[in-house]
């Protein structure tokens, strides 16, 4: 198999004999959804690729290669009366320079737009006027021409908030952004005469994408109608895989000889690219598109799995919670994400952000979620009370993301890293707790404690363990695994094409107990020795009930990955001052 990781045109893909997951199946619904389309999902998810198939299947210049390209799948059983009827035009918005000062933009705007007028008045033989400093004319005059010619346009607007994005998270002045949006602004007059030309001009039908609303609610008063559909159930897997096409591929893709499992293989992508909802109406969740291609790339090619399962290709999206982090409850809300298994509860989510909100309206926590949630670092995971939506990290290479976040802000020197990578290893190769005990209550209890967090409970020791042992190049680290109606604390399972190296699997279940509890001071916690601690009636209950708790999830686990040796801890934090463990035989 030939897997297009990377590739998002789509008569290569056909033509060239690479795998395509269908979705021509879903045009008819989007013919009826309406004439003003607009599509939102996270970055690389395939939306390109969509745009590119709408664009073959639409152009009437492809027409004779309607049986090539669209024969062997759904759609070309049963086309609709509109397969190659229209003159398509396309804009793809990444490509827009957000550099230099305002009129360098708006020059980049107009290079664009005239760009794809010119591509589209040579692919149809037009006469057109190219206005180069007027783009807005050049459009004109081609919608002139279409009229003439008595056929009408498609346009496909790929990342329409690409640029304007870039202006405004990158730090850029706030009236670089208003100029390109407000009033007269060029990007908001482009919508405008967008909506003009459907209006009877020539434009018929409108399909842009998109990463978040982010732009939506500065050009409402220029361009209000289109339709949103990037919640719709029926959409909600118009871009992305099910786990069911996920299994086909691997099975397809297992021949004699290979020395993977197709169980073991879809368990790992399960476990680090699946979990993605857009819709609150469906319960079926998506594994990400770009990082399975490129899983299954990788497989195919070497025969076994990539070292490093998060695509450096994504790794960019760590700039969307940097933002996040810097805001105000920011970095607490992350820590939510990360370490919570109730997840992240809003009312409901932000559907529209303009540059006001962006940058002067309260970020509380509705809207900073829902702005993780268009980013695709979390996503929607159910109902919770009153009716209100629950978002959680959809996968183990988002939640990557998260832990890297808190690390570079909590340890931030070299000397902090190598401390860590060291007394972790220990861990991980002879199950020794004691030296990243011992590093929590040195170096990270004073962090901590020294940050304004509203919380000094298990959920403390929890997130600085998982913080500290996430390792995805060895594991399979689980937070809140459901095992018998019980959620084990933290889980770190081995890879399975890791088990040639000696790492262990692991087990920790978290308890606390505060200076209260124990009816000490810090000071005085901090000068018993560890055995006198363990001796305490307290702590040994507390330990008692983490060990018990710890060998019920153990002996799931070791059914359910078939662990033979896998060690367990019951684990104490006593206030931010210590913390105690036993090893659960």
């Amino acid at each position: 198999m030939k897997f297009p990781y990377g590739l998002s045109d789509f008569v290569t893909l056909i033509q060239e004999g690479y795998f395509y997951q269908d979705r021509t199946d879903r045009i008819p619904q989007l013919e009826e959804a309406g004439r003003q389309l607009i599509f939102i999902r996270p970055r690389r998810f395939g939306k390109s690729l969509l745009l590119s198939m709408l664009e073959h299947y639409y152009d009437v210049n492809r027409a004779n290669q309607f049986n090539a390209l669209f024969g062997q799948l759904t759609i070309g059983q049963n086309p609709t009366p509109l397969h190659n009827q229209y003159f398509v035009m396309k804009w793809d918005f990444s490509l827009i320079k957000a550099q230099g000062d305002v009129k360098e933009i708006e020059a980049a705007i107009h290079r664009h737009i005239n760009l794809g007028v010119r591509r589209c008045a040579k692919r149809y033989q037009l006469s057109v006027k190219i206005c180069e400093e007027d783009a807005i004319d050049s459009f004109g005059s081609l919608l002139t021409a279409i009229q003439f010619s008595g056929h009408r346009l498609y346009l496909l607007i790929d990342e329409y908030d690409n640029f304007a994005n870039e202006v405004l998270m990158t730090g850029r002045k706030q009236d670089y952004y208003e100029a390109l949006l407000y009033g007269e602004g060029l990007l908001k007059t482009v919508f405008k005469a967008v909506k003009a030309a459907a209006g009877g001009q020539g434009l018929d039908r409108v399909f842009i994408t998109g990463v978040s609303p982010v732009v939506l609610s500065d050009i409402t008063s220029g361009y209000n109608v289109g339709e949103n559909i990037y919640l719709e159930a029926a959409f909600n897997d118009l871009c992305g895989f099910t786990e069911a096409e996920i299994a086909t591929v691997l099975e397809q893709m297992a021949v004699e000889g290979v020395a993977w499992s197709t169980a073991n293989a879809l368990d790992t992508m399960r476990t680090f690219y699946n979990g993605y909802c857009f819709s609150e109406d469906t319960p079926d969740h998506l594994y990400n598109p770009t990082l399975s291609l490129y899983f299954l790339k990788y497989l195919q090619n070497h025969g076994r799995y990539p070292h490093q399962m998060l695509d450096e290709n994504l790794a960019m999206d760590r700039n969307k919670l940097l933002y996040i982090s810097h805001l105000p409850h920011g970095e607490t809300l992350l820590i939510k994400a990360l370490s919570s298994d109730a997840g992240v509860i809003i009312p409901q989510l932000a559907r529209r952000f303009g540059i006001q909100d962006m940058l002067n309206a309260v970020k509380d926590q509705p809207f900073m979620a829902s702005l993780l949630y268009y980013f695709g670092v979390l996503t929607l995971a159910g109902s919770a009370d009153l009716g209100k939506l629950k978002l959680k990290i959809p996968n183990l290479v988002a939640k990557q993301l998260y832990v890297e976040r808190l690390q570079e802000m909590w340890l931030p020197t070299y000397e902090d890293r190598e401390a860590l990578q060291q007394n972790a290893e220990a861990f991980y190769l002879t199950d020794d707790l004691q030296p990243l005990c011992d590093f929590i209550e040195s170096r990270y209890f004073k962090v901590l404690a020294n940050r304004d967090y509203r919380w000094t409970n298990e959920l403390m020791i929890k997130i600085a363990f998982l913080t500290l042992l996430f390792n995805d190049r060895l594991y399979m680290m689980v937070s809140e695994l459901e095992l018998n109606r019980g959620y084990v604390d933290l889980s770190l399972i081995v890879r399975s094409d890791m088990r040639r190296f000696q790492a262990l699997d692991l087990l920790l279940e978290f308890k606390y107990l505060s200076l209260k509890d124990l009816e000490f001071s810090g000071e005085q916690v901090r000068e018993k020795s560890r055995a006198e601690l363990l001796t305490m009636p307290v702590v040994a209950a507390k330990l008692d009930e983490a060990d018990v708790q710890a060998r019920r999830y153990g002996a799931t686990l070791r059914e359910r990955y078939g662990l033979s040796e896998l060690r367990a801890f019951a684990v104490v934090a006593l206030g931010v001052d210590r913390v105690v463990w036993r090893a659960v035989i």
